[in-house]
């Protein structure tokens, strides 16, 4: 079937779309039913079967006969290590962690906190939780020990695992101070902590509640799979940017097992056995969804890496990656390729590697530019898909079904809803907009499988947050419009349309225009206040590395292309360079920031910060162009 006949197939009857989708999923308890709805708006999928996410992710492989494929690929260029596990040997390292977390008290429902680096003992501390049925909570390795201390309070965890440290170009991040000073400053306290030692570094361990990762594994049974009910807690992650009371995002063992499955083939169009890689980190939703879960659950090959697009040691590393180890699908963020384009811009190391097996490249993670995605296509010679999704929704909402059907691309826009998924776009007041007006992103409840079923501790702001502006629906948080033929086009996050004098305008859409011109690498637009218009949009570029023309020239010819393509309603005067952008950890600009210093408000250091050093570049940028900028 095509896309058109697989989307009308769920449109037509959900439950059994959903159902003959489960029957990929081993169950120890099969559901009687896919959706409950008894306590709507908070909808439940497979909530009365029983099933273990480990097994479906490790066991159930070996079992098959499979046991000797690489279930892992570990490449850390920082490290210069490389090693393989095949699934028999992911499986004992997993059972025998769950073993000693079993001898300590760890059981189905209790809660772990995981903060490591890109190391395969980072999936086995996941699998091993979801072994036991134990709920765990993975944190950003490096995270300050403030934001840690808030999360250990809010998910109270028995346990805490993590590693000594974590290994960025030219440093090592010291992980345990960062989490002795997060267990000093919260009011809750893990039972014990498990560390693993890394050779760069060996941290001291606190007597009587740390036991390091080995010695911790001594002599203990190896612990077998706990069933656990389809809507019991996988997981809780806490979403990028978070400030104040957490947001700890809930996901649902069964729905996430059926709908990472189902799109691994339908999505990414990888067969069992071939090899995947999502250059990410475990600490975001890509990391749970298609490092960890996804890959493993549909018995692919994952590829754990710790390195830099560019820097360790150059912008052909995604290039090496790829041709060594044969990925067939490759999953990374806009910003990634950006930065390799800048450093690359002719793609000369392209060039020097063996793509052939290459079929495939996604991003996601932050609004892909079409010059960056021509950029890609032009040297890679693949489909380069954008597609769109959430932390809170797990896996792609929207987005071009490779494995299903290759849909013309548009330039600008993630495609078309999945199943589950019927985007529409409203104004403010819940009424739907004409083709191509822009407005608040939406998606009719139920959500499909696998998206968040509440968040922890807070079911009243889920609500809030998500349910009671628009009735109903789901209300995404982003802002954008339909096509005449079904395709969105995101634009911008709802706060970042800004209204010059009246006209509601999309900063993604002057983005565009930007990252259009030839000498600029990446950009961003911010609203900026003004007395007679409201708001004016000002502009961050990074040119490109050999860009020899003067940065008074490109600035002039930014402004001259906004003015050409958008309009003079756009009011686009303002423009600054800068070396580089103050963006989180996983890659999204950090542009409500930006805003705050623009406007001299005070703001608070965004926790998933990438380099907090790059906001005071930005400052004295906004302070040469007559911006009190905010300290």
């Amino acid at each position: 079937m095509g896309y058109t006949e697989v989307y009308e197939a769920w449109q037509k009857d959900p439950e059994a779309f959903w159902m003959d989708a489960a029957q990929a999923i081993d169950w120890d308890r099969p559901p009687s039913k896919a959706l409950f709805d008894e306590n709507a708006p908070m909808y439940e999928w497979f909530s009365d079967g029983m099933v273990n996410a480990c097994w479906n992710a490790v066991d159930r492989h070996v079992e098959a006969g499979r046991g000797h494929q690489t279930a892992v690929i570990y490449d850390s260029p920082v490290t210069h290590t490389k090693r393989e596990i095949p699934y028999f040997e992911l499986r004992n390292r997993v059972a025998n962690l769950a073993g000693a977390l079993r001898a300590k008290g760890v059981e189905k429902g209790d809660r772990v906190i995981i903060y490591m680096p890109m190391v395969p003992e980072a999936l086995e501390a996941m699998l091993a939780c979801a072994r036991l049925g134990a709920v765990h909570s993975v944190v950003f390795g490096g995270f300050a020990a403030h934001e840690l201390a808030v999360r250990i309070d809010d998910a109270k965890p028995k346990c805490i695992i993590a590693a000594s440290c974590g290994i960025e170009p030219g440093r090592i991040v010291h992980y345990k101070p960062l989490l002795d000073g997060a267990i000093e400053q919260a009011s809750h306290k893990p039972d014990f902590c498990v560390i693993f030692q890394r050779e760069q570094e060996v941290a001291h361990l606190e007597e009587g509640r740390d036991y390091n990762w080995h010695g911790f594994q001594y002599g203990v049974q190896p612990a077998d799979c706990v069933p656990v009910e389809g809507n019991h807690p996988a997981y809780i992650l806490y979403t990028s940017g978070t400030t104040g009371q957490p947001k700890g995002v809930v996901r649902s063992t069964g729905g996430h097992l059926v709908a990472l499955h189902w799109t691994m083939k339908n999505v990414y169009n990888v067969k069992p056995g071939e090899v995947f890689w999502a250059a990410s980190d475990v600490g975001w939703v890509v990391g749970h969804s298609f490092i960890c879960y996804g890959p493993l659950v549909h018995g692919n090959t994952t590829v754990v890496f710790e390195g830099k697009p560019v820097g360790t040691p150059d912008a052909g590393t995604f290039w090496r990656v790829i041709e060594e180890h044969k990925v067939k699908s490759f999953f990374t963020a806009p910003t990634a390729f950006r930065a390799v384009k800048r450093e690359d811009p002719k793609g000369e190391l392209v060039r020097e590697y063996d793509l052939s097996n290459l079929s495939a490249v996604f991003l996601a993670g932050e609004r892909a530019d079409p010059d960056t995605i021509t950029w890609a296509q032009d040297q890679l010679g693949v489909p380069v898909i954008d597609h769109w999704w959430q932390t809170e929704l797990g896996y792609p909402a929207v987005c071009n079904p490779v494995g299903i059907e290759l849909l013309p691309v548009k330039l600008g826009s993630p495609s078309v809803p999945l199943p589950g998924y019927a985007m529409k776009i409203l104004d403010d007041d819940g009424n739907e907009l004409p083709k191509g007006e822009l407005g608040a992103v939406v998606t009719p409840l139920p959500l499909p499988p696998g998206t968040l079923q509440t968040l922890w501790n807070a079911e009243d702001r889920f609500r809030k947050s998500y349910l009671e502006h628009f009735p109903g629906y789901y209300e995404t948080g982003d802002a954008g419009y339909l096509d005449d033929d079904g395709y969105l086009y995101i634009m911008a996050r709802t706060d970042d349309v800004i209204n010059v004098a009246g006209h509601r305008l999309s900063t993604g859409a002057m983005e565009e225009v930007l990252a259009a011109h030839p000498d600029v690498a990446e950009c961003a637009v911010i609203g900026v206040a003004d007395a007679l218009k409201g708001q004016l949009p000002l502009g961050f570029l990074c040119l490109n590395a050999g860009s020899e023309k003067a940065e008074a020239d490109v600035i002039r010819e930014c402004v001259a292309m906004v003015r050409d393509q958008i309009g003079p309603v756009a009011a686009f005067k303002l423009a600054c360079v800068v070396d580089r952008l103050p963006k989180t950890r996983s890659g999204k600009i950090l542009r409500a920031t930006m805003v705050k210093i623009a406007d001299g408000e005070p703001f608070k250091i965004p926790a998933t910060i990438d380099d907090p050093a790059i906001l005071d570049e930005i400052a004295d940028a906004l302070r040469t162009l007559g911006f009190a900028a905010a300290d």
